[in-house]
């Protein structure tokens, strides 16, 4: 990939990344959790939700190199003991990352219907091109992080949902795996899994807004 195309996918994954946080943020905030605003995570300022691992290292190497991508912002805190109905409250919470996503989305495949009706340069400059390849990397990403955090695998925000909907009793052995949860999700990527469960979905939204 070009220097200028790793940068518009890396301006695209942070732009995703920090409207994913910072919905968690203030959905927490709706529901009576000041927490992360008191710690400025009710932010869409990327500097607050960089985590220099999961959002700049690794997806920037997996841009350079064409490996999967798998990347991550700080996780938004949530303290329970504000919320008047912890496991209900704590799934909207979850939901609200891969909604703010798919938001984003919608609003790319917007651009990209609108981009043809643009001239294609204003006097030397290109303009349709790269705002094209930009809002393409854009929708993709979104869709992407959307689907991959609906799977069902702690930390993502599906297991989240799921811990919310199981009675207690199989929410609390749902949570015992959470501290395998990094292995499951790379032995996911490297055996081809994660891209049959992701892909699927993936293609049918892409296709629903596009």
């Amino acid at each position: 990939m070009e220097i200028g195309s790793i940068v518009l996918a890396f301006i695209g994954l942070l732009l995703a990344l920090t409207v994913h946080e910072a919905a968690h943020a203030w959905a927490a905030f709706q529901l009576g959790d000041p927490t992360a605003k008191l710690q400025g995570r009710l932010s869409l300022n990327p500097a607050v939700h960089i985590d220099p691992i999961g959002t700049v290292a690794l997806p920037l190497l997996a841009f350079a190199t064409g490996a999967p991508i798998i990347g991550w912002a700080k996780p938004v805190p949530v303290d329970g003991r504000y919320l008047k109905h912890f496991r209900r409250d704590f799934m909207w919470i979850a939901l609200a990352g891969p909604a703010s996503n798919l938001l984003l989305a919608v609003l790319a495949s917007f651009v990209l219907r609108g981009l043809p009706l643009l001239p294609m340069s204003v006097g030397s400059i290109a303009l349709v091109e790269p705002l094209f390849e930009f809002a393409s990397r854009f929708f993709l990403v979104n869709v992407l992080l959307a689907c991959f955090n609906m799977i069902p695998v702690p930390p993502l925000d599906g297991s989240n949902v799921v811990a919310a909907l199981l009675p207690p009793r199989l929410a609390y052995q749902w949570d015992q795996i959470r501290q395998y949860g990094i292995f499951i999700l790379y032995g996911l990527m490297l055996t081809g899994v994660l891209g049959r469960l992701i892909g699927p979905p993936s293609r049918f939204i892409a296709g629903l807004l596009l």
